[in-house]
């Protein structure tokens, strides 16, 4: 298939600047701290979670924006589209338990085997129908099984540490109860204000910054490749990039009008996941959230201007990732915890929702304890069983709901 066409009369440096105004660049400053936020603290709960170094985990970030937002910019550049690409938040989850039984080598081997597989899709055109493959409510509940961790962490922080936490909470009710306040200040972005005063006052954030690096310096990872680590991740990561988070950040720029370079957007996604994995970094995606605030307010054909401020501050903020990934490990655990945890309630409430409202239920029942379950057999985690198990069920048990869903797909 070939790559749709880029936007025509093609973007000029004049043009850009001529069609960015307040209201895209504050929304592109707003789904840049979105994403430098909860999204963050996520890595370092999953890099603590896996043993990385803090080393390792400044690569990571250093991948997931100065990469990213290189692809960001060009994709906005080209296509005159808020199109946004970071990284698969559903995918780094899975790299957690993974690192309990696997080298951090082999899981950079299957990052590597993921993009491939994506560049595959991505130049055959077949991505709609491998969407089609797995049934949504039993990726869904795979979903909801690897982000259930973050959702009990987020209760544990209240108990463990309640001067941190609870302040973190109130404050993110309030502002997403009253959504004229929440629009001034977004609910996260006001939790974690909220946490760092906290642990100000307390006086418990003393990072040493001596021996800290304040440029990035991406440690190139040497991959390994195992078949139990290739069968564990690589379809997982594969489902969760072009059904959960592709399929997610084009619906939502469909929504405001934009239609999105679908083939275009997962060959970058498979060569942005292969080039971002050899600095440790888990796959590209198109991102949801952050394309949603940039196409949420102002002029339609100026959104893009919103993404291209995205760009450049994830570039930034890339470059500076020894030093942000420093300040942010030298907080409580517990303000990581709760932001990471206030960051996915949506996600993890949109999961239950998909998996148990309509077809699949047994399947994806199924597909979430077996997750949840968290055991490893033939070095091959639990979300892949996971996978496995549920639509094993839904075969045998739900087959009404398979010959619906086959009538709808042709």
């Amino acid at each position: 298939m070939p790559l749709e066409p880029a936007a025509r009369p093609p973007t000029t440096l004049s043009g850009a600047f001529a069609d960015l105004n307040p209201t895209v660049a504050v929304n592109g400053l707003i789904g840049f701290v979105f994403a430098a936020t909860g999204p963050v603290a996520v890595i370092l709960s999953v890099g603590a979670q896996g043993g990385l170094s803090e080393s390792q985990l400044a690569s990571w970030i250093f991948g997931s924006f100065f990469l990213n937002g290189l692809i960001t910019l060009l994709f906005c550049w080209r296509y005159r589209q808020p199109l946004a690409f970071f990284w698969t938040i559903p995918g780094a989850v899975l790299v957690g338990p993974a690192l309990g039984h696997l080298s951090f080598s082999e899981v950079v081997g299957a990052f590597i085997a993921t993009g491939a597989l994506m560049l595959l899709l991505g130049f055959s055109g077949w991505v709609r129908r491998a969407m089609q493959v797995v049934p949504m409510p039993i990726v869904m509940g795979m979903v909801a099984g690897v982000f259930l961790r973050f959702g009990t962490d987020l209760i544990d922080s209240l108990h463990k540490d309640p001067g941190v936490a609870v302040p973190m909470v109130l404050v993110f009710i309030v502002l997403s109860a009253l959504p004229s306040l929440g629009r001034r200040v977004p609910p996260m972005i006001g939790a974690m204000l909220v946490g760092i005063l906290a642990i100000v006052l307390v006086g418990r954030f003393a990072p040493d910054m001596a021996t800290t690096a304040v440029l990035a310096r991406p440690e190139l990872q040497s991959p390994q490749w195992s078949w139990p680590a290739m069968l564990e991740l690589v379809v997982p990561l594969a489902i969760t990039v072009l059904v959960v988070q592709n399929g997610q950040g084009v619906a939502v720029l469909k929504a405001a009008g934009h239609d999105a370079p679908v083939n275009a957007v997962t060959i970058a996604c498979g060569l942005g996941s292969m080039l971002t994995a050899m600095v440790g970094t888990v796959s590209t995606c198109l991102t949801g959230p952050t394309n949603a605030i940039l196409a949420s307010s102002g002029p339609r054909e100026q959104h893009y201007t919103g993404g291209l401020v995205v760009g450049l501050l994830a570039l930034a903020f890339g470059l500076l990732s020894p030093l942000f990934t420093r300040l942010m490990l030298a907080t409580p655990p517990a303000f990581i915890a709760a932001l990471a945890g206030l960051a996915m309630l949506r996600v993890l409430q949109t999961s239950f929702v998909t998996a148990f409202a309509g077809r699949f239920t047994l399947g994806a029942l199924i597909t979430f304890l077996v997750t949840v379950s968290d055991k490893t057999i033939l070095d091959i985690g639990a979300p892949f069983w996971g996978l496995l198990a549920g639509l094993a069920v839904s075969w045998l048990l739900e087959r009404q709901d398979l010959r619906a869903t086959m009538a709808q797909t042709k």
